[in-house]
């Protein structure tokens, strides 16, 4: 059978429980009609670049799909119907790729950059950076500040 990645928006003002009754539904199709969904995942609510139906997020939901295409084409049709479903795309792809998508590891990554408070209260004793090494280099070369330097010139 053909392999397929799929991904559907869902309105903001949808629970996440109504997001994954949803998705229950349409692997539910899926399966019926001889197909299976080979790993699925909720990317949560993000926002969207422009205004889809007067909604400026949404939840995201990501398939990868083994079904022919009728069970696809059924697929489509019920989020078609549904009016919580803002936008869906269906890709084929020759192979799905192992481990976490793109969007999961971007969010894995950009946890680990912010950190969070601790990080940012752990490095309040370190140096302020660039500002500091001005400082001391100014105090190698044994250079007054800025301001007693100009007094100087007047004087």
């Amino acid at each position: 059978m053909p392999l397929y990645e799929h991904v559907f928006l869902s309105r903001q003002d949808v629970s996440a429980q109504q997001v994954e009754e949803l998705t229950a539904q349409l692997r539910g199709i899926l399966e019926q009609m001889g197909g299976k969904v080979t790993k699925l995942e909720q990317w949560g609510v993000k926002s969207l670049s422009y205004r889809l139906r007067k909604n400026r997020k949404a939840h995201f939901t990501f398939m990868n799909v083994d079904a022919p295409a009728a069970a696809l084409n059924e697929i489509e049709r019920q989020e078609r119907l549904n009016e919580d479903v803002l936008r869906y795309l269906t890709v084929r792809v020759d192979e799905h790729e192992e481990g976490p998508s793109a969007m999961l590891r971007k969010s894995d990554r950009d946890r680990e950059e912010r950190g969070g408070f601790r990080d940012r209260d752990r490095d309040r004793d370190r140096d302020r950076g660039d500002r500091g090494e001005r400082r001391r280099e100014r105090e190698r070369e044994h250079r007054p500040p800025r301001e007693e330097a100009e007094a100087q010139t007047e004087d």
